[in-house]
């Protein structure tokens, strides 16, 4: 058998390459409507009455559409939803701030610096990622009463400040940097803070965007930590908001959909802005599978 052959032998044939394109069609179609579904069904939801929305079988389009469950957001207890939107964007970005300062520096001693008990230091940091955060619920809203931060924005941005993850991401990523650019800005004369500013930081935004985004979605959908420490409506986060839509004797759908279609923007907004970091973070620092 002359070499021609063979190659046309391992060739594909016209007809299987169609059949595998189509497939591969079919699954990115299936996966598409998968992902985009809920979100369609979201939005016609919030614009249907109560009267639609539990009707069998149910309407793809609202056949009567109405305003009223965005205007239902704003009569909730507390000030509405435009004052827990305010609440949470305040929260969120405050949070995500002080995390990839807090993070950068402590992954930038953890990588660039040798002294003694680093690394039991640093397992002590990775061992805090293994406990749940159900089980510090209840020393940390002690802490809170003993520093009489509760019902306060200290009380949700402060505790979330720390993260090991982030720790962990970042030391990561900093390990890549070539030691030789630190030690040639030492040389020039700059201290350690203009190094770790001027250098580092503008060297690790793609661990920086991936990082944020993690960071702005835990806090935004947070619920469990508003809920035990925030009493007063005034302080309520978005999620403490669409909580109120839960009635004892029913849930109105359409108003619940409508306070969701508005939470998820903000999300959608910073990962479309921040993707491609997102991506270059997630790829750089081996976090993928």
């Amino acid at each position: 058998m002359n070499a021609q052959a063979i190659v046309m032998r391992a060739r594909p044939r016209p007809l299987a390459r169609q059949i595998e394109k189509w497939a591969l069609w079919l699954l990115l179609g299936i996966g598409t409507i998968a992902m985009v579904a809920p979100f369609y069904w979201m939005i016609i939801t919030s614009f249907k009455p109560k009267e639609e929305v539990m009707v069998f079988p149910p309407t793809w389009w609202p056949h009567q559409p109405t305003l009223r469950p965005w205007v239902e957001l704003t009569k909730l207890r507390g000030g509405g939803f435009p004052v827990f939107f305010r609440n949470s964007l305040f929260v969120t970005v405050s949070t995500t701030i002080l995390v990839l300062l807090t993070s950068s520096m402590a992954g930038y001693v953890f990588a660039k610096f040798r002294f003694r008990g680093r690394d039991a230091l640093f397992l002590l940091v990775l061992s805090m990622m293994m406990i749940p955060f159900n089980v510090s619920i209840i020393p940390l809203y002690a802490l809170m009463v003993d520093l009489k931060w509760t019902n306060s924005y200290w009380a949700l941005i402060i505790p979330s400040a720390f993260s090991p993850f982030g720790i962990f991401l970042m030391r990561q990523f900093m390990h890549s940097i070539p030691n030789d650019l630190i030690d040639a800005g030492r040389i020039d004369g700059a201290s350690e803070f203009a190094i770790f500013f001027r250098i580092v930081m503008p060297l690790s935004t793609a661990a920086l965007g991936a990082l944020g985004i993690f960071t702005f979605m835990w806090n935004w959908d947070d619920f469990l930590w508003p809920l035990v420490i925030i009493d007063e409506p005034r302080l309520y986060t978005l999620p403490l908001g669409l909580s109120q839509l839960r009635g004892r004797f029913g849930t109105d759908v359409a108003s619940m959909t409508a306070g969701a279609t508005v939470a998820v923007l903000p999300v959608l907004i910073v990962y479309l802005f921040a993707q491609r970091r997102f991506i270059e973070g997630i790829a750089l620092t081996g976090l993928k599978g």
